[in-house]
């Protein structure tokens, strides 16, 4: 049943056709700065400095969230995700970009409500500037996830709380990123992978797909995504050991 199945995203090129990270720097004439500091600065610090950068040149939450909605998504994706979430799935979301981009971008497309769960890294409005901070502040000892946030770790606990009841509810893991192949080892034969193929994280596992128990269904673009993952919410012999 539907109601037994927890769908996990990542959000940048996976959830969303971009980066949101990246979109805002490069719409919001951030790329000149973005180089320069990028050999300087870990990514979360990166971001926080761009958005710095905004504050100090006069521009506004309201126009960085203006600029966010712009972002695509694929159309097919957002129904998708709609029916997922009608048929009893529980949608989550664990993700390296930070909780307003990922709410601003979900909330415009009316998805929002579909998650009963967003992992990133948090962000906070302070005397009018948007601020990032890492997820994690303390060392994981993980050397396949950066080092603010370890979905091997989320997922860890998503597993755990999916037994609390004493059934084991099947996981589906949607990503791109290298940072997506620490959560994948994580899963067992009763789950599914979704790697985007020819990404980072397709191309890790296709490098040795004996170290992965879940099943691989690949997928390319949005439509893609859409039709592979509401195939193995509705087709029970699909996900079946």
């Amino acid at each position: 049943m539907a109601g037994e199945i927890v769908v996990i995203f990542d959000f940048d090129r996976t959830l969303i056709e971009d980066d949101s990270d990246r979109w805002v720097v490069t719409n919001m004439g951030l790329t000149q700065l973005f180089n320069q500091l990028r050999p300087t600065l870990p990514w979360n610090s990166l971001m926080d400095r761009m958005l710095e950068e905004l504050h100090i040149r006069g521009k506004t939450i309201e126009e960085i969230a203006e600029c966010l909605k712009s972002m695509p998504l694929h159309p097919h994706v957002i129904e998708a995700i709609k029916s997922a979430h009608a048929l009893g799935c529980d949608l989550k979301v664990v993700s390296d970009s930070n909780m307003f981009y990922i709410e601003t971008i979900l909330e415009h497309y009316g998805i929002y409500e579909c998650f009963s769960e967003i992992t990133t890294n948090p962000s906070v409005v302070d005397n009018r500037r948007l601020r990032i901070s890492p997820f994690s502040h303390s060392p994981h000892g993980c050397d396949l996830c950066p080092p603010n946030l370890c979905k091997g770790r989320v997922l860890d606990r998503i597993q755990a709380s999916t037994t609390e009841s004493g059934r084991k509810r099947r996981l589906i893991y949607i990503g791109d990123g290298m940072n997506d192949f620490c959560p994948t080892l994580k899963l067992v034969e009763r789950d599914c992978v979704m790697p985007r193929k020819n990404f980072p994280l397709w191309n890790r596992i296709m490098k040795n797909p004996q170290l992965v128990r879940a099943k691989i269904h690949e997928w390319g673009e949005g439509e893609d995504l859409a039709r592979i993952m509401l195939e193995l919410i509705t087709n029970e012999s699909a996900l079946k050991i």
